[in-house]
């Protein structure tokens, strides 16, 4: 192609998901003969590659919920084999052992990094900043790379307000100071945003203010003022997800407080030093426990796992044969099959002389249960397994999904012990790693999550099955289960629970104000007891829906009709109005109010969330770009119909500067 006309792309949004778009314009454009001018503005009030989330001043307490190993944003390892390498293709793990080998102190590193990176392997968890270092290094690569290859690469360090249509069919991008940019094409790659409180959040929030209470909202951790959560006072702390070890860490180890190693086994192996300035956490979710933590391992997806009835060929057939598959009928069964063999085949592994039976002759048996069709495999199995396993050794989902049970407790101290229990048993199941059946079992629901998310991605679900099945069970099932903290962090919660800082509330939680006391109160209707005190913390970040967000961008985009939430079809009919943007298929192009595809209005970030399942995960660094890196290939799609999809009935002059709104 001759054309010497300019293009200039604006990617909002200058975190992971902007850089792997970056990344991704640059590898095409080596590989194409069109050699137009080219200028990419990255837009973002905070440093291009880490962002908002992994700023690398933030503390180092704060840990990755994946092993070094796992993440990377350009293609690095076998993913080259499906995309265009990358002009930089290091993973995360790639740049560790490249900085080990120049010399952390030659890089440049700070300190603190230069420590980390010497203590850390493939298989630990990173701290948040260090993860923020990588991203940072990766875009002063790509920067490299750009002014090599003559493109022009801009970082306009401030927020994007709003994007509208010009009369000559750019997008014009409305900065903050009155400052706006045309651009041939914009790509919104932007993370979490603040979002507009529940009623009960803001009813919580107002009673704070009336109380003279502190009330902390969902938000980013690194943004949170740990301070105010008063020492030697009870807080009260609704999340036991990722963003509670946050929390614990921050008052915990963050205020001087050590844990120091017993000598006991998994599960009892710390024990913890307080410094008397912790609060006492009280602390709540909808199970009653944290999430599981992850195994210890030396591969993302265990190495003994390997999907046989959920494969990528049995899901795609739905579709060659002109199908919707629904996940509980179609789906589900064939994942469950996989879960089921990953537990019980590791069972008679390390434990085949608890079997009533030999080892081989269970999973024969099993195997052939497993593989008839249709509804007679689950009875058929349950009767093998009544045969060979005894009963303490069995396991089943709806006991994972309820670990506590629907059972009523006596009182704080039985619930507290329960809860003690699971840790103490979850640490011990994460050391044993390939060893522990529960720990398989989860690492082959991770496996198929990975498997989902490209069926789902490509339209190949039901939408009342993604509403009341996929999003209304299973997904919580899944990330109760797989998307966990490193597992050092439940060995030290077990250990505060031991030392007396950390309490549980109880399953089903409810949280009120006590208007005549003027505290806030939690409690659960399993146990009957009710905890009170002056400070509640929603450990959690601000809701991913669109619909809620204050973004005055997304805001606009709607309320000017160049985007709009997507609506899905419940089975009864109902129209249920879902987190995400309306997007095409891939390259995901927004979807106007009118449902007309947008032109060149790219979507490759959180906003996904209702056409892509688990738009939070990273790319898996080594697996294939139709799974586990995902991510890279909707950026290297998008990259692609931005410079083969643009330049006719454009302006020569593509490259506006920025300049005064309205002159």
């Amino acid at each position: 192609m001759g054309s010497t006309q300019s293009l200039r792309v604006a990617v909002i949004g200058a975190g992971p998901r902007g850089l792997s778009v970056l990344d991704r314009l640059l590898s095409h454009r080596r590989a194409s003969e069109d050699r137009r001018p080219l200028t990419v503005e990255l837009v973002d009030p905070f440093n291009p590659g880490p962002g908002h989330v992994w700023r690398t001043g933030q503390s180092r307490l704060f840990l990755m919920n994946t092993p070094a190993l796992f993440p990377t944003v350009v293609p690095a390892g076998d993913t080259v084999r499906d995309l265009l390498p990358s002009p930089e293709g290091l993973s995360f793990n790639q740049w560790r052992e490249l900085m080990s080998a120049r010399g952390h102190a030659a890089e440049g590193l700070p300190a603190g990094d230069q420590a980390e990176l010497a203590a850390l392997g493939p298989a630990d968890f990173p701290s948040r900043p260090l993860y923020g270092r990588y991203l940072e290094w990766m875009f002063e690569q790509l920067k490299k790379t750009a002014a090599e290859d003559g493109v022009e690469l801009v970082h306009r360090r401030t927020e994007a307000l709003s994007v509208t249509r010009a009369p000559d069919g750019r997008l014009v991008v409305e900065l903050e100071a009155q400052q706006v940019l045309a651009a041939d094409a914009v790509v919104l790659a932007i993370g979490h945003l603040p979002a507009l409180l529940s009623p009960e959040q803001a009813r919580l929030q107002d009673a704070a203010e009336r109380h003279h209470l502190t009330y902390l909202p969902p938000a980013v951790p690194a943004d949170v003022d740990f301070s105010r959560l008063p020492a030697g006072e009870p807080v009260l702390i609704r999340g036991l997800g990722l963003n509670f070890f946050d929390v614990m860490a921050a008052v915990t180890i963050g205020r001087g407080g050590r844990f120091v190693a017993t000598g006991q086994p998994a599960g009892r192996a710390l024990r913890y030093e307080p410094s008397g300035r912790e609060p006492q956490l009280i602390a709540a979710s909808r199970r009653g426990t944290p999430y599981r933590a992850k195994a210890r391992l030396d591969s993302y997806v265990p190495r003994s796992v390997r999907l046989r009835w959920l494969t990528r060929e049995a899901a795609q057939a739905f579709k060659a044969d002109g199908l919707q598959p629904g996940f509980d009928h179609d789906l589900w069964p064939l994942l469950h099959r996989d879960a089921v063999w990953a537990y019980y085949s590791t069972l008679a592994r390390v434990a085949g002389d608890e079997l009533n039976g030999t080892p081989q002759e269970f999973l024969e048996q099993l195997e052939a249960a497993l593989h008839l069709p249709g509804p007679e495999w689950d009875a058929a199995k349950e009767a093998v397994l009544d045969r060979y396993v005894p009963s303490a050794r069995r396991t089943n989902l709806e006991g994972l999904a309820q670990p506590l049970g629907r059972r009523p407790f006596s009182g704080p101290q039985e619930l507290d012990d329960a809860v003690l229990a699971y840790l103490e048993d979850d640490a011990a199941g994460s050391a044993a790693g390939e060893d522990d059946p529960l720990k398989m079992l989860i690492g082959a629901l991770n496996a198929g999550r990975s498997l989902l998310k490209s069926v789902v991605a490509d339209g190949g679900l039901a939408e009342a099955s993604w509403l009341a099945e996929l999003r209304g069970w299973f997904e919580p099932l899944v990330e109760g289960l797989a998307s966990g903290p490193p597992p050092e962090r439940i060995e030290q919660l077990a250990a505060l629970v031991r030392a007396g800082l950390v309490h549980f509330v109880g399953p089903d939680p409810r949280f009120d104000v006590d208007e005549a006391r003027g505290v806030f109160t939690a409690s659960s209707p399993w146990v009957g007891t009710e905890y009170a005190a002056r400070t509640l913390m929603e450990a959690m970040m601000p809701p991913n829906r669109v619909d809620r967000s204050v973004s005055p961008l997304l805001a606009g985009l709607i309320r000017d009709g160049l985007a709009r939430p997507k609506v899905m079809m419940s089975a009864d009919g109902t129209p249920v109005v879902t987190p995400g943007l309306d997007v095409t298929l891939p390259p995901y192009r927004s979807v106007s109010v009118s449902g007309e595809p947008v032109p060149n209005l790219y979507v490759l970030g959180l906003q996904l969330s209702s056409v892509q399942w688990g738009t939070a995960i990273a790319a898996e660094a080594g697996s294939s770009a139709a799974e586990g890196s995902r991510t890279l290939r909707d950026a290297d799609d998008i990259a692609a119909a931005v410079l083969t999809g643009i330049g006719s009935g454009t302006r020569e002059d593509a490259g506006m500067p920025a300049v005064p709104a309205g002159t």
